[in-house]
């Protein structure tokens, strides 16, 4: 099988470098060894996705010539390409899991987690599994009675082996699920499905081979090896590359405007000058279209360390 790229932004804010330099990755890889990239957007949080950015990080893209093989306005036979119109999916794998004892009902709210948690201030709590053993009937009846819809939980063990993630870049990740997670979330209590969920159905039902991301998800990559693993589905290839920096040594983030693609667009550097440094900073060769310099791309050979952003001139 060739292989299938994705690349899967959440349209919160406007692209940016480091956004661009992954998108550029994944793009490079697949087309390397005649594969298809798929551009599907992350757009479930309605709460967090801002007007019009979708539209303008498509735009972005374009721009810069990262032209997708199948997603919105391409179509594509593992259409839609936007989560918002994926729910049913998501929805129909919750009754699988749960068909299967693989999931329960949850009524804590956060502020519960963080009570009955002993994670210091400011960690993420590790959930200690108030609602595991319980009837679901009585934590759906409990929930009610708050006023609270329910979540729903994938189950993990305490005596599992850790679960280990090779990454291309990272070599091997290494996490105990249960004691540095806990049961996880796959159905948020407002029926969204979770980051968790969402991403390893559609991966799976796209055919997706290899998830190239930041390496600020490698984290959460274990939790998606056990539901790939219950659903039944082979694991990808990962690469998690590491962030780009500013030139203050801090991350770049969405919240960094002044290193969108838009507003570089709006300062006069050239989608020529842009796509070089990406080009530069992932060790590839410039061939003019990037169908074209993915020829001899591969991702192992990318730096794992940081890359700092050089403004041009």
């Amino acid at each position: 099988m060739l292989p299938r790229g994705r690349f899967a932004p959440t349209p919160s804010g406007a692209l940016h470098v480091g956004s661009a330099r992954t998108a550029l990755a994944s793009a490079l890889s697949a087309w390397s060894a005649g594969g298809r990239w798929v551009l599907r957007v992350e757009d479930l949080d309605a709460v967090r996705a801002a007007p019009g950015a979708t539209a303008a990080m498509l735009d972005d893209l374009r721009w810069l010539g990262l032209d997708w093989d199948e997603g919105p306005g391409v179509g594509g036979p593992s259409a839609p390409y936007a989560q918002r119109d994926r729910a049913p999916l998501y929805a129909a794998t919750l009754d699988w899991l749960r068909a299967r004892g693989l999931v329960y009902p949850c009524a804590c709210s956060r502020r519960d987690i963080e009570l009955a948690s002993q994670a210091p201030h400011g960690a993420e709590p590790v959930y200690p599994g108030t609602c595991r053993d319980h009837d679901p009937d009585a934590v759906l009846a409990r929930a009610r009675s708050l006023g609270r819809g329910v979540s729903w939980r994938f189950r993990t063990y305490p005596d599992a082996s850790p679960v280990v993630v090779r990454d291309l870049l990272r070599g091997f990740f290494s996490q105990q699920v249960h004691r540095e997670v806990g049961d996880f979330v796959v159905m948020r209590a407002d029926g969204v499905a979770s980051y968790q969920l969402a991403v390893v159905v559609d991966d799976v039902a796209m055919d997706i081979t290899e998830v190239v991301r930041g390496d600020d998800l490698l984290a959460s990559t274990p939790r998606q090896v056990l539901l790939y693993e219950a659903l039944g589905a082979t694991l990808p290839t990962w690469a998690h590359l590491p962030l780009v920096l500013g030139g203050d040594g801090e991350r770049l983030a969405k919240r960094s405007g002044s290193m969108g693609i838009a507003a570089l667009r709006e300062r006069g550097v050239s989608a020529g000058w842009l796509r070089g440094w990406l080009l530069e900073s992932l060790g590839a060769r410039d061939q003019g279209a990037l169908r074209a310099s993915a020829e001899g791309f591969s991702l192992a050979a990318v730096d794992a360390s940081p890359v700092v952003w050089r403004a041009p001139g």
